[in-house]
């Protein structure tokens, strides 16, 4: 409720009003810019605030983005390793997953979800058994419960205000970190106080720039100027060395008046320390390398190229296992499970440059005496070029890298 009115007079001054939405909500009054925001948004407003933090957006951005540009295919069991294009589950993660989304939009659209609320919904729907849509939830639209079966069972709400309950084959349900494994836990609710501190840090920022001092130092007299030296000197100052392109000007001092600059303090210095601090909580509540938000104070050249990859192993790759594990369980049935399984290329963000990926492929085609793994089209596959049907015979003596039968093994 909003404590917007009391009554009663005192002889004190009245304490300022003080309104409350929830536990984590607390607004200043009626004056705070974020009590219009929550009126209009509700509790989205948390949510807002937190994507305002740069760092949090940056984080978000690359992961969400990152996971959902990712090629995602349903494999079929084997040595083959074939790609199930005939398989309905297929074209809901490569090709249309409903009728507004595109596959990365939808996969990009849940991740965030995942990483901002612990937990992401999609509701399956079939037709003769078969999964032709997945249709997102928003936030709070779900309540999942494990029922006395041991199977999950969600009380979905839906666009009219009516309530549904869906079996767990009826949705789609990817979850963070979990302590009862029925609910994932929310990475924006347990640091509360880092997005907080960060908000404090950004205001105070915005304090010193509206309010504060800034100059840049002071014109020091032993007596008090002549009207007339104080008025010329002001408008030297104003006209002939404001600017970038007077930069670097002499000034002519009159009436025995020194310069004295002032240089940055240390509160200066602590003020922008605790704004890297803050981001580097964050950076580090989300697994992402401090270059990759932008912070250009860590090693660049090949410790970049490294730092990707530690992205991609420890902060991505968890993520994605969650994702194949959970889309299995949610689209495939249960004969299906030991023949199909899904997987993300997530070789496409580790190519590296064209010369390391020219250096790996003459390796993989016998190079250098190397054993060779590749055949030409299976190459020109890794990178991106059609097959060439008048490829030479791979060392085995065959294209598709399968000695026929009874032929002798030519490898040297």
């Amino acid at each position: 409720m909003f404590d917007f009115l009391r009554r009663g007079a005192s002889a004190e001054a009245p304490p300022r009003p003080r309104a409350e939405a929830t536990s984590t909500i607390t607004f200043t009054g009626m004056d705070d810019p974020a009590l219009l925001e929550f009126i209009r948004n509700g509790q989205r407003s948390s949510e807002i605030t937190m994507l305002r933090n740069t760092a949090a957006l940056r984080c978000l951005t690359l992961i969400s983005n990152g996971l959902g540009m990712l090629p995602t295919n349903l494999y079929r069991s084997g040595d083959d390793k074939e790609i199930a294009k005939d398989h309905s589950a297929y074209k809901l993660l490569r090709v249309k997953p409903n009728p507004w989304q595109t596959p990365m939009e939808f996969k990009s659209q849940m991740q965030v979800l995942l990483e901002t609320e612990g937990n992401a919904y999609a509701r399956v729907i079939r037709a003769a058994g078969r999964p032709i849509h997945l249709i997102p939830f928003e936030k709070g639209r779900v309540d999942p419960k494990l029922g006395s079966n041991f199977r999950m069972q969600y009380r979905c709400q839906t666009e009219n205000g009516g309530q549904i309950t869906l079996d767990q084959d009826e949705i789609l349900h990817v979850r963070d970190l979990s302590l009862d494994g029925v609910t994932g836990l929310s990475r924006r609710k347990l640091s509360t106080e880092v997005f907080e501190l960060a908000q404090g840090a950004q205001r105070a920022a915005s304090r010193v720039f509206e309010k504060g001092v800034m100059a840049g130092g002071a014109i020091e007299v032993k007596e008090a100027l002549s009207d007339k030296a104080y008025e010329r000197m002001r408008s030297s100052l104003d006209n002939d060395h404001a600017g970038s392109e007077n930069a670097g000007k002499w000034m002519l001092l009159e009436e025995g008046a020194t310069a004295a600059k002032w240089s940055s303090t240390g509160r200066d210095a602590q003020h922008i320390e605790n704004r890297n601090f803050q981001i580097e909580e964050v950076a580090r509540l989300y697994g992402t390398p401090r270059p990759l938000l932008m912070m250009d104070d860590t090693s660049w050249g090949s410790g970049i190229e490294q730092l990707a990859i530690f992205f991609v192993q420890y902060t991505l790759a968890p993520r994605f296992v969650s994702w194949e594990q959970a889309l299995e369980r949610s689209l495939l049935t249960d004969a299906e499970r030991g023949n199909f399984y899904f997987k993300f290329n997530e070789r496409a963000l580790m190519r590296g440059t064209l010369k390391d990926q020219a250096d790996y492929f003459a390796k993989a085609l016998g190079a250098g005496g190397h054993q060779p793994w590749h055949t030409a089209n299976e190459v020109r596959d890794l990178a991106d070029y059609p097959a060439d049907p008048n490829a030479k015979f791979d060392t085995l003596g065959d294209p598709s890298g399968k000695k026929a039968p009874n032929e002798p093994d030519k490898t040297p």
